[in-house]
């Protein structure tokens, strides 16, 4: 899979010139344009990106112009590594398809009177352009516009009063949910769980504070509603040592996975191809469990931001620059890539969060991550207990918390390890320090059998 940018020759009326997109792939190829427009003196041939600090004529930044061209890689790598995983045929991939599914052009907008929901849409582009929101915040936004319009497709501004946030929660609380994934099953259950209510009227909040300060709104029961939602304390999955040791020397190319099948379940061997790409997963999620890096970060990391003994790299979601000194797992893993080529020189082989986080289950059933985790929530006043095996809880967040808990369990100071992760405050680290508080206190019971 070849992704190439380049300049059109000819200018545009503002006399940026069009950046066009090459694409090839099993003999198919597809020249077309991107949608942003740059002068030849702002742009990086070598690099095939907006040079740093510079526009457009339309005042569209490096930053955003260099995501979309970054999108744009990044969803034809996801395409090729869904080929090696085996989960498509390279003879079914269209790049027309898909380029117009993730690129196309929006519908042009309407001379209509703006309806909320079209509101919602302006202040998604306003806010997440303004503060270079993740893919995720997006998605959480668009979420909550669907329940919204499930909700009351007429739904407008003034009937958020306090009663209608309260029909709104009652709405919360019945709607259809999945529950988790692992193996067959996917339990289907109705009512939001209170703490996915909590979140879902902090964005509504957000978007109601925003509208009010554009004059949109100027219904402000929003401000002091706070209904009363029973919480649990939330669990931090790890893996601990043992855990993470058994994945990180995991040999993938011996490994079978379960499959189900009409007749009940067999194992199988999987084939060198998934083997392979199972293996790349695991060495990124290592890093990230040796290093304390996001998926963000992780997803970013040029060659560039490696040094002789750490890491140099400002964070994605916090904008924080962190030196991270590299230990010998973490130096072993980049050393195995050192000769390897990734798009946009990226230090090791990232694949998209959502299908990271897919594999990794598969990954930590193979390797045995199974231990019984229990989770504890409340919907309404009633309280839950579900018990999972541990690998069906594990995502690319489980590598960061890894890092914390084990770091602190190993006895390093939390003040050098909020060093490392960026933490600015104890409050985010109290959970982690609590784990290790009680480690060390079943540590102690140990000489009580002696």
């Amino acid at each position: 899979m070849a992704v190439r940018f380049y300049l059109d020759n000819r200018p545009n009326k503002s006399g940026d010139h069009p950046i066009r997109v090459g694409i090839s792939f099993n003999n198919n190829r597809l020249l077309t344009t991107t949608g942003f427009s740059i002068s030849p003196d702002k742009w990086d041939k070598e690099k095939q990106r907006v040079v740093q600090g510079c526009s457009n004529a339309k005042k569209e930044t490096h930053t955003t112009i260099n995501r979309r061209l970054n999108d744009i890689v990044g969803v034809f790598y996801e395409v090729e590594t869904r080929i090696q995983l085996g989960d498509i045929e390279a003879e079914d991939v269209n790049i027309r398809a898909i380029y117009d599914e993730n690129f196309g052009k929006k519908s042009q907008p309407t001379t209509k009177k703006k309806s909320f929901f079209d509101y919602i849409d302006d202040f998604t582009k306003e806010e997440g352009k303004e503060n270079g929101w993740a893919k995720a915040v997006y998605e959480k936004f668009n979420a909550l516009k669907n329940h919204l319009l499930k909700f009351k497709s007429d739904l407008t501004f003034s009937y958020l009063d306090k009663n209608g946030l309260t029909e709104f929660v009652i709405y919360l609380q019945s709607v259809p949910v999945s529950g988790k994934k692992y193996k067959d099953k996917d339990t289907r259950v109705f009512g939001m769980r209170n703490s996915t209510i909590k979140n879902q009227l902090s964005f509504l909040k957000w978007f109601l504070r925003w509208a009010t300060e554009k004059g949109y709104n100027s219904e402000i029961s929003f401000m002091t509603f706070s209904p009363k939602l029973k919480m649990a304390s939330s669990k931090v999955v790890f893996l601990d040592w043992q855990e993470l040791m058994t994945i990180y020397n995991f040999d993938f190319s011996t490994a079978k996975k379960t499959i189900i099948t009409m007749d009940g379940e067999k194992e199988e061997n999987i084939n060198p191809e998934q083997a392979k790409a199972l293996d790349r997963i695991r060495d990124v999620f290592c890093f990230c469990c040796f290093t304390s890096l996001r998926y963000s970060d992780v997803a970013n990391l040029k060659r560039s931001n490696i040094k002789k003994n750490h890491i140099e790299i400002t964070t994605i979601k916090t904008g924080d620059t962190l030196n991270i000194e590299l230990n010998d797992y973490s130096s072993a893993i980049l050393a195995k890539y050192k000769t390897s080529t990734f798009p946009n020189d990226l230090a090791l082989p990232v694949i998209s969060n959502q299908r990271m986080n897919e594999h990794l289950k598969e990954m930590g059933e193979i390797c045995g991550i199974n231990k019984p985790e229990t989770i504890t929530y409340y919907k309404g006043n009633k309280r839950y207990d579900e018990v999972y095996p541990k690998y069906s809880l594990i995502g690319t967040h489980t590598a960061r918390r890894t890092f914390i808990s084990n770091a602190l369990m190993m006895g390093i100071p939390p003040q050098i390890v909020m060093k490392w992760t960026g933490h600015s405050d104890y409050k985010a680290m109290k959970p982690y320090i609590d784990i290790a508080d009680q480690a060390k206190a079943d540590a102690m019971k140990k000489f009580n059998s002696k």
